[in-house]
């Protein structure tokens, strides 16, 4: 949860004991996590992580159950060797590390992403999920990138691209009710401008009673009051890709 202290509210929640059916390789200059289905495919999903980065156990987690769902999943390291925030970090220094992490410069790691999903797995049809700083990475990649085909935004800040709203491409966008980093009131005026200025389908939808990062961090069993949420979300999400790759 946000405080006076946690500019963002990405504690590393409930970290899933999870180390993933994927494998890691080498995409130029980057390092990515890859899952494959287990039939062949050319469809496929960039994941862009959060701020607890490419390596993340729960992100991971994520990626796999879009391999299980038919999809080549693919997790670079978006932050291009250094460091992933850590929980253990000062939280005074958050905005600082941030400068050096935008989400709206990223541009050159998913084109060599979408080549090597080309070149190595014959992707044709590609979207994109992220959550939080990833879901922000998301609706930059959907104003600007014209070689995906949709996008899922999960909790993606708001305000790092709030004043643009012409999407390229069908966008799904995941808040939930009680995000102390993303108030109710900038989901309000995204959705204004959206209907105003977007040509493409879209979605927003808030999940009652959720908070930053229960798609891919709360753990059923210690919260299951959230449960239906999180499924609804997982659901919604792969609906989503359906429809559009």
């Amino acid at each position: 949860m946000a405080n006076e202290v946690r500019p963002c509210p990405c504690d590393i929640g409930d970290r899933f004991d999870y180390g993933g059916r994927g494998q890691e390789v080498q995409v130029e200059h980057i390092k990515a996590y890859v899952c494959k289905p287990p039939a062949s495919t050319d469809r496929a999903v960039v994941v862009i992580h959060d701020i607890f980065g490419w390596q993340l156990p729960n992100t991971r987690y994520m990626a796999d159950m879009l391999a299980a769902n038919g999809y080549i999943a693919i997790c670079p390291d978006f932050y291009v060797g250094q460091e992933a925030w850590k929980p253990s970090n000062d939280w005074a220094t958050f905005d600082d590390w941030l400068k050096t992490r935008n989400a709206g410069k990223i541009d050159k790691e998913v084109d060599v992403t979408l080549k090597y999903l080309r070149e190595q797995y014959g992707a044709k049809k590609i979207g994109v999920i992220g959550f939080c700083w990833g879901g922000a990475a998301v609706q930059h990649l959907m104003l600007k990138n014209p070689h995906l085909e949709t996008g899922v935004s999960l909790y993606g800040v708001i305000r790092f691209f709030d004043d643009r709203s012409s999407l390229l491409h069908p966008t799904f966008f995941i808040f939930a009710e009680k995000d102390d980093h993303i108030p109710l009131e900038q989901v309000t005026l995204l959705e204004q401008k959206l209907k105003e200025n977007c040509r493409v389908d879209y979605e927003v939808k808030i999940y009652p009673g959720q908070t930053h990062g229960f798609v891919h961090r709360k753990r059923e069993d210690i919260n299951p009051q959230d449960k239906p949420y999180i499924e609804e979300g997982r659901k919604d999400m792969i609906n989503w890709l359906n429809k559009y790759l």
